[in-house]
């Protein structure tokens, strides 16, 4: 995923901000991490590189 991505992408369920945490990066994106939103306290995983922002039902 790459950093310019957070500008333009939003909680899939509140569409609030989403604060980014990096566990492993190169320099082009980021490869692990997760993506938190802090309304509604649910986080999103970062895995090979690809955001998974399926909401949890």
């Amino acid at each position: 995923m790459r950093r310019s991505l957070l500008d333009i992408i939003c909680c899939p369920v509140c569409k609030g901000d989403l604060q980014l945490e990096v566990e492993e990066e190169n320099p082009e994106e980021i490869i692990c991490g997760k993506l938190t939103c802090k309304a509604c306290n649910v986080d999103y995983p970062i895995e090979e590189g690809i955001p998974n922002l399926l909401p949890r039902i």
